[in-house]
């Protein structure tokens, strides 16, 4: 027999050994991967159920679903006091809106007064996103014996209640940089230092709200001037 051929031939079976051994340890390997993914994927499945069975976050859940349900209820509530949104009322009205709500923001204006328009667009602005304070506006020329009662000589002229107590005011821009660009962020942090509304989370806001503009409709000599 040709040497050759013969060492061929070892060779060859040699190699052909080493390839079914590595064909043997990699078949292993691969059965050992499916298990452990397999052992994975039932842990992960108990682990699931037992979440799903957690008494403690059942509680959670269900302390968050009364949370939200209570607060639906009263913000339906306050809805239907007037709040979320910036109201005229009449003189007639003034006493049963200032006592039925807990926090009151009430404009004495004048419908002809440059700032008391000012004054309304920031009110306006503020009265939906702080639902729990009610806002609203009276014709301080409508409402004389208000007037008189609470000593208001100037307009605009802000009265802050409290269940149905004055507790404080803002009289024209004096407390907000005496000018009329203010910006409602600025008013809002008065009010928020007066404790009569409360912070909120804001999610988006505008130029005007963050910084103000400047007015260019023409105003009254003196804007601040006795309504009397």
């Amino acid at each position: 027999m040709d040497p050759n051929s013969v060492k061929s031939t070892l060779s060859n079976l040699a190699f052909g050994n080493v390839m079914a051994a590595a064909a043997r340890d990699y078949q292993k390997e691969l059965l050992a991967q499916g298990k452990a993914q397999a052992s994975s994927s039932v842990n992960q499945e108990v682990d699931l159920d037992e979440l799903m069975d957690d008494p403690e976050l059942e509680k959670l859940h269900a302390d968050r679903i009364a949370a939200l349900k209570k607060e639906a209820e009263k913000r339906q509530e306050l809805k239907m006091q007037g709040h979320g949104e910036y109201r005229e009322i009449t003189e007639a009205d003034f006493l049963g809106e200032v006592t039925g709500s807990d926090k009151v923001i009430c404009h004495f204006y004048h419908r002809e007064f440059y700032r008391c328009k000012i004054m309304d667009k920031h009110l306006k602005a503020l009265a939906s996103r702080h639902f729990t304070t009610k806002f609203i506006k009276l014709d301080a020329e409508n409402a004389p014996f208000f007037v008189t009662k609470l000593g208001i000589k100037t307009l605009p002229c802000i009265i802050l209640f409290r269940k149905g107590v004055a507790t404080d005011r803002l009289v024209g821009f004096q407390d907000l940089g005496g000018k009329d660009d203010f910006s409602t962020r600025t008013l809002e942090i008065f009010l928020l230092k007066k404790g009569i509304i409360d912070e909120n989370k804001r999610e988006e806001e505008d130029d005007d709200y963050l910084e103000g503009k400047q007015r260019t409709v023409r105003s009254s000599v003196n804007p601040d001037s006795d309504s009397d």
